[in-house]
């Protein structure tokens, strides 16, 4: 099988890495679309994964031109929400009739309503898609969405290394789980993931989503790891007020959630004290994943018609503070 990584950053480079040391050889034929100082550091010295044994070095066919790389059979996209419309051009000529993609994102992505029936089907986001680029470049019908549940770090370009977990959620954009889907399910498998088919992935973005659009823009907001945010009982209380919003756009749009906010506020403090990649974005002068986690969620509620004014203060403060640093960019229609 053809495998392209688009994104070698903590995630991908994770995925590329575990693919490459531990599928029998011959399996994958492994490539990534790749630029700047992961382009050269690949090229140079290969793909380095870190490992409690030391490190492994890892063959990548690496390249910044996706003609080069040719038509895949399987692209997986782990790139960060600010990187999509640049890289979804590239990402077109990478794919055949038969490719399958794969995204490894955070957030609500492009694609989302396509496949949900309901109050929002067919909606398109701006937040997360300004323009349409993505929808007009990729058949949603070629779409398999993953909710990755593990965590990762790239320390230096070309350089990765698995910090916990390796559970990881699929499921088709659009329609029910079929051969092409079950056989990604077993490539991965393959390469030490844990993996969990959905037959409604939406639903697994929608849970993630949940607890990640408070901890993540809060703690880059105020600099504190998770328990310590949680510990403060009015920015608990704040954090359980957006997911309250979140929850009733869910309810309206099909994805009811039955926990409540302070049984996911456990859940996290059992984490213990921790960075949320946001923050380590943040303090590494790197864009803010802020639509895909807070914009697009925002949008489903005006969509709605739902009054959502803490997810409000909370996209207007997190948005505002990056851009004074240079780190978010608001779109031209944005409000």
């Amino acid at each position: 099988m053809k495998v392209c990584i688009v994104g070698l950053g903590a995630i991908g480079g994770l995925l590329a890495g575990w693919m490459g040391t531990r599928l029998p050889a011959g399996t994958v034929t492994l490539s990534a679309l790749a630029r700047g100082a992961t382009l050269t550091a690949v090229r140079e010295n290969g793909l380095v994964l870190e490992t409690a044994d030391g490190e492994q070095r890892v063959a990548v066919r690496a390249s910044a031109d996706a003609t080069e790389l040719g038509v895949q059979d399987l692209v997986i996209l782990a790139v960060k929400g600010p990187a999509l419309s640049a890289v979804v051009p590239a990402v077109r000529q990478l794919m055949g009739p038969q490719t399958q993609l794969l995204t490894a994102m955070n957030g609500v992505p492009w694609w989302f309503f396509d496949g949900l029936p309901g109050a929002c089907h067919g909606l398109s986001l701006h937040s997360v898609d300004p323009g349409g680029t993505a929808r007009a470049h990729i058949p949603s019908a070629q779409v398999l969405g993953g909710v990755v549940h593990l965590s990762a770090s790239s320390p230096a370009p070309g350089r990765v290394r698995h910090v916990n977990g390796n559970n990881f959620i699929i499921g088709r954009a659009v329609g029910e789980p079929d051969t092409a889907l079950q056989q990604v399910a077993t490539l991965l498998q393959g390469a030490g993931l844990a993996v969990t088919v959905s037959d409604r992935i939406q639903r697994e973005v929608w849970f993630k989503l949940w607890g990640n659009m408070t901890m993540n823009p809060v703690s880059a907001l105020t600099g504190a790891p998770c328990d310590r945010i949680l510990d403060d009982p009015l920015v608990r209380g704040f954090c359980s007020a957006v997911m309250l919003e979140a929850q009733h756009i869910g309810s309206a749009f099909g994805i009811p959630i039955e926990q409540d906010p302070e049984a996911r506020h456990a859940v996290t403090r059992k984490l213990g004290s921790f960075k949320t990649s946001m923050l380590q974005d943040l303090l590494a002068g790197r864009p803010l994943e802020i639509d895909a986690l807070v914009g697009a969620v925002r949008e489903v509620g005006q969509h709605l018609g739902q009054s959502t004014p803490s997810i409000d203060a909370l996209l207007g403060l997190v948005r505002l503070m990056a851009a004074e640093r240079g780190l978010y960019v608001v779109a031209a229609t944005g409000r």
